[in-house]
């Protein structure tokens, strides 16, 4: 399978700052962001279910005060971080587009799908499971 490098699994702490990676929505640049929450490492584009705006108050910061939700930095949305759920804010019931990812040997990658796909000047690896 085709995976995407995203960064090494300590970088991404739990309820901590996220990591952003370059990606193509359709052919849109576009980011994608990776956080950690409940032990496991989330991805998503980082794109609201609101407005289609980056999420993060600064880079990679994705997360309210407490660390428990992902909070769009524009309206206030609150989405719940291990499914993209919004529970809270303008969008409430709508969701952010999980993006698939995989640990190995402690690194992160995504696999790019029909919609969301890695830039040209990104490489990808092959990755056996």
């Amino acid at each position: 399978m085709n995976q995407i490098f995203i960064c090494n699994s300590e970088e991404v702490l739990e309820g901590g700052k996220g990591v952003r990676f370059p990606l193509l929505a359709g052919i849109d640049p576009s980011t994608g962001f990776v956080v950690r929450y409940d032990g496991e490492a989330h991805a998503y584009l980082n794109r609201c279910a609101h407005v289609p705006v980056e999420l993060d108050w600064a880079p990679g910061e994705f997360f309210e005060g407490s660390g428990l939700y992902i909070m769009c930095s524009t309206h206030g949305a609150i989405y719940v971080p291990s499914t993209g759920h919004c529970t809270g804010g303008p969008c409430r019931g709508g969701r952010l587009r999980k993006i698939k990812i995989s640990e190995i040997d402690g690194k992160i990658f995504w696999e790019a799908d029909d919609y969301l796909h890695a830039p040209p000047e990104v490489p990808e690896a092959k990755i056996s499971p």
